[in-house]
């Protein structure tokens, strides 16, 4: 399916999950739960948005700095919840080019394996299996009908993107469609990613440098496939790790179809 993408003005990647389809034909629901990136550039007529949507809850997965650098824009009636996946930003979405050059000019595939390793260390690291266990608290939380729970980071593809995968995951839905909602981010960064390769060729960065920060910025089934393959691998497959590493009971997945999926 297409992905639902919000009308938002100053902001990009926002989009409402609602739609998909469970293995046993269930459907997600509309106005429940938002994926999307930074907050700090919204409107006042994007926040007026987002509040008259039914957005209740902010969830920032980003790192201290990031926070500290671009701050919330949150809608009047939502709730700031501040849940780093890492203590810093391991993505190196939020960080500008010049500070990157060294690290990512030595070889093309620097970003790349960057990435592969980030996400090896989303689904290892203690920090952020105790965030996407803080995620799920408040999805559980999320119990009126009429209101959403909204999860981002710096460009809403990466820690959110895991996010959205453990997310579909408890509620039933098919890895190939979760895998086309990550890949999908992809479509929506376009306008960002433009602009922070305008600013590399600007500063004559290096072929390197270029292909490092495409990959540093984009999504890539390799990455998502490095996530897959550590949760398989280490820990006997996903539903193994949401139930024995993020501690999500069989009931609360239940609950979680309950609050998130129509009949």
């Amino acid at each position: 399916m297409t992905p639902n993408l919000l009308n938002i003005h100053h902001g990009f990647n926002f989009r409402d999950m609602g739609g998909y389809q469970t293995k046993s034909g269930q459907t997600l629901r509309m106005h429940k739960v938002i994926r999307s990136a930074k907050l700090d550039l919204l409107s006042d007529r994007d926040l007026n948005f987002l509040n008259n949507y039914g957005m209740r809850y902010d969830v920032d997965f980003r790192s201290p700095e990031e926070q500290a650098k671009e701050p919330d824009r949150v809608p009047e009636a939502a709730e700031y919840y501040f849940v780093p996946v890492f203590p810093t930003d391991e993505t190196q979405a939020g960080k500008k080019p010049e500070n990157l050059t060294a690290k990512f000019s030595a070889s093309p595939k620097a970003g790349y394996d960057n990435m592969v390793e980030t996400y090896r260390d989303i689904v290892n690291m203690d920090n952020s299996q105790k965030a996407y266990r803080k995620f799920f608290d408040l999805l559980l939380a999320n119990e009126k009908p009429d209101e959403a729970l909204l999860f981002h980071c710096s460009a809403g593809k990466d820690r959110t993107g895991m996010g959205a995968v453990y997310l579909l995951s408890a509620l039933g839905v098919d890895r190939q469609t979760i895998a086309q909602d990550y890949l999908a981010a992809n479509d929506y960064i376009q306008t960002p990613l433009k602009q922070m390769l305008a600013r590399v060729d600007a500063e004559g960065g290096s072929a390197n440098l270029r292909q490092s920060m495409t990959d540093l910025w984009t999504v890539n089934a390799g990455y998502l496939q490095s996530a897959l393959d550590t949760i398989d691998d280490n820990y006997g497959g996903m539903q193994h790790y949401l139930e024995n590493t993020l501690q999500l009971t069989p009931a609360q997945q239940a609950d979680l179809r309950a609050l998130y999926l129509n009949e």
